[in-house]
């Protein structure tokens, strides 16, 4: 590969991984914001301009706070588990396709880090990747606490990816690929997938909130029932580094789903990047929404919805899909 072309990967990667991680930052103060509207009061307003160096002061406060282990921790695996979070989280940016090859100044920039002919599959790889740092992570500690909210990770996880996989498997059969952006170029063609699919992306959109950890299904880290769940023990860059992947991941998760059913970066007028970040803010601001509307649900309910109701859903609705497109494919 010419060393030209090494620089503009090089470039690339930097900048998204600065605007990823800035991207972080401001939607932690936007939700903040948010609540404090939902709930009738202002939110951060202080710092800076209005409150939008917030999230600068936050930084530099976790980056000079003093980290400890505990004594009866395993040392190498509780400093480990923060960094796997923080690499699957950001390392799936890379699958997302940003927008469509466009040549700049002689060279071809592809708005994508790597357009695998199985990306989705790779996507969810990598989320099951990060969920290993989170696991690790709290039965490291020592803590009763933390293994407590690691238990309910590894349950969590197990009984949403099953359903979330599931939902997506129908715009899969519908675009006749794996690969991202091909994904996006079938709904070029024809509709955005939700109108094909609306039962696959509502089930897609709980799970995904579960996936996260977000509330009302916050579970792992209920601070009501287990102090922080698996991250009791943490404090200073660790926590931050756990608190950036929680987002990064909501950041994911809201891009595949823009992805997948939403058209992706394709819309008119607008460069597919602007297109693409509408639509994840669209529901990011979801996300936010869910977390000051809802009460977290009983561990009991959360793990009898996953199993009894989402499941059975997506399910059927990938039954229904495949003959459809079967008879479609037939004809």
């Amino acid at each position: 590969m010419p060393q030209e072309a090494i620089g503009v990967i090089v470039i690339q990667a930097v900048i998204v991984v600065f605007v990823l991680v800035t991207t972080f930052a401001y939607v932690l103060l936007w939700e903040r914001k948010l609540i404090g509207r939902f709930q009738a009061r202002y939110g951060p307003n202080r710092t800076g301009l209005l409150g939008y160096m917030q999230p600068l002061a936050d930084v530099a406060k976790l980056i000079f706070k003093e980290e400890l282990i505990p004594s009866g921790a395993n040392r190498w695996l509780f400093q480990l588990a923060p960094i796997i979070s923080v690499f699957a989280a950001v390392s799936a940016v890379a699958l997302i396709p940003f927008g469509a090859p466009t040549t700049y100044f002689g060279y071809q920039v592809n708005f994508q880090g790597a357009d695998l002919n199985i990306g989705l599959l790779f996507l969810f790889a990598l989320a099951s990747l990060g969920f290993y740092g989170l696991i690790l992570g709290g039965w490291a500690s020592g803590n009763k606490y933390s293994l407590l909210g690691a238990a309910r990770t590894a349950a969590q996880l197990v009984s949403y990816e099953v359903a979330m996989g599931l939902s997506v498997i129908g715009a899969v059969m519908i675009a006749q690929t794996l690969s991202l952006r091909g994904i996006v170029e079938s709904q070029q063609e024809h509709v955005w997938f939700i109108l094909y699919q609306p039962v696959g992306f509502l089930v897609f959109l709980v799970c995904a909130v579960a996936e996260t950890n977000r509330a009302p299904f916050d579970l792992p880290e209920a601070e009501s029932e287990l102090v922080a769940g698996y991250h009791t023990e943490y404090g200073g860059l660790k926590f931050a580094m756990f608190f950036l992947a929680e987002y990064v991941n909501m950041i994911i998760v809201s891009a595949l789903g823009a992805t997948v059913f939403l058209g992706g970066y394709a819309g008119p007028g607008l460069p597919g990047w602007l297109w693409l970040g509408i639509k994840v803010f669209a529901l990011l601001f979801l996300f936010i929404w869910l977390r000051a509307t809802l009460p977290r649900l009983r561990y009991d309910r959360l793990m009898q919805f996953g199993w009894k109701v989402l499941l059975p859903v997506a399910t059927l609705n990938l039954l229904v899909t495949a003959v459809v497109v079967g008879l479609a494919f037939d004809r």
